[in-house]
Parts: structure tokens; sequence; C-alpha cells
């Protein structure tokens, strides 16, 4: 999925150029994003964006493929020849039971693979059936399906900040603000505390995720959590920026959560 993407697609498309099958679903791009996807080879579909599960939703539902799995990276991240590789041996293989695969990413800042403060591994779903899968919640989709998912052992490359931070500011404005309303909406679900000593890590995140919800002074928490319980300080200055930022970004969705309440009860901001 791309909207202004010049930056990123290059070196994007030049990590899947394995593929008989590269579709760039746009959101309009008013840059060159559509003419390097074309000159690169790839098929390019527009469609206005809404959300991001919808985008998905409509990539997976309504793109034709000429294959039964589709991997699916964002336009800043790199596929190594490791993850590559794993991913043609899955897609070779037609007894395989999974509807989908998660990969673990290595999210670099300022020049290195900030590993700590990352809170690493973190698992997104990459490799997908369409047909047998869904994806929901408006950012940091979620995948489900009725069928089994799997973990690649390879991981890919985030280049998260590579637009610089004016554009990652612009996103996680636009982020918080779907944060605050989902908060809103959403109540925190049950805490089940035998999970937060789960050997999963999505579990792990969850229950901390619950917790975190029930506790005052969450942005500086975060940041204290982040950085010093899970080593953020062992990434040197660039773990040390990124702590602060992700703290800032849990203050923004708070003061917006805070907002929206009470508008709700129809009183001053």
């Amino acid at each position: 999925m791309t909207f202004n993407e010049e930056q990123n697609l290059p070196a994007c498309l030049a990590s899947v150029d394995w593929s008989d099958d590269v579709v760039v679903l746009d959101s309009f791009s008013t840059d060159r994003t559509v003419e390097i996807a074309r000159a690169a080879g790839a098929r390019v579909v527009q469609h206005h964006y809404t959300t991001e599960n919808g985008q998905r939703m409509f990539g997976l539902t309504q793109i034709p493929f000429l294959n039964e799995w589709v991997y699916t990276p964002d336009a800043d991240e790199i596929t190594p020849d490791e993850l590559r590789d794993e991913m043609l041996a899955i897609a070779a293989d037609q007894g395989r039971p999974e509807a989908f695969f998660k990969a673990r990413y290595k999210n670099m800042f300022m020049g290195r693979w900030i590993k700590h403060a990352s809170l690493y591994p973190t698992w997104i779903t990459r490799l997908v059936r369409p047909a047998k899968v869904r994806f929901d919640r408006e950012v940091h989709s979620v995948c489900a399906s009725d069928q089994p998912g799997g973990l690649l052992k390879a991981h890919f490359i985030h280049y998260s900040f590579n637009n610089g931070l004016r554009a990652w500011f612009d996103k996680h404005n636009r982020y918080s603000s779907v944060e605050a309303e989902l908060a809103i909406e959403n109540p925190p679900p049950p805490l089940r505390w035998v999970s937060l000593f789960s050997r999963r890590a999505d579990q792990r995140r969850g229950a901390l995720k619950a917790m975190a919800a029930r506790l005052p002074f969450r942005p500086t928490l975060r940041f204290l959590y982040m950085y010093v319980l899970r080593g953020g300080f062992l990434d040197g200055w660039p773990g040390y920026a990124y702590c602060r930022l992700i703290s800032g970004y849990e203050f923004m969705i708070g003061l917006k959560t805070e907002e929206l309440r009470r508008r709700r009860q129809r009183l001053r901001i």
C-alpha cells in the first residue's frame, strides 16, 4: 500500500523483484510513486484510502492475484533473501494448513537497529492466503482467520523514519486521533495476569496493554518501561530518542481521549 512513497518504494520493490506478480495499491499519490512502480514492472491499482484495515481488505478481496499466497510488505520495508526463501518454501508446500504467517522486524532509526527500545520481537502478519483472512482495527490492523496461523523465522527490515520525522509526526497525529476514538468506543479488555508471564510475545504484549490502560501517568510509565525495563538505554541516543517519541505518542492519545470524553459530556475543552 502506498501514498507518496517515492523515497521508500524503489528499495522495497527491488527487494521483492523475485516475485512474478508485484502489485502496488496506491491511494492516488501526488509524487512519483506510480511512475516508479510501473517502471519496476509492478501492476498499479488505485483506491481511495479510508482506514488501514479497509484498504488492506480492498486489496485482498478486489485485486486478482496470480498466486495463492500474497506477501504484503509496507513501502518502507525491505525483504531480505532469508525471508524470501522461507516464504517461497511455504508457498511450494501444498499441504500447509495455515492461512497466514507473522514475521518479526528490525526497526531502524538513526542508522541502527533499535532492538531494545522497539520492544523486539513484535510480530506482524505479512504472508496471507487472501480468501481465508480478514483484517480488523482502523490502525495497526490485526489479522484474523478461522484457520491457524504460523510464525516466520526470518526478519524483514523496517525503515519507519525514512520519510523524515515530519512524516512520522504527521502519521502518528492521525493514528492518535483514531486510537482516542477506539479508546472511547472500546473499553480495555479484562486483564489476564497469567498472560503477563506467557511464553508468547503477542500474549504478553496484550496483557501489558490491558494493564497499561488502567494505570495513571501512562506516557511516563511507557517511557520507563521501554527505556529502563526493556533496555532501551542499550540502544544509545537513538534508543533514548525513540522512547521519547513513543512516550509523546502515548501522551497525544491520552489528551485526545480526554478531549473526546469532554466533548461528549458537552464540557469545555
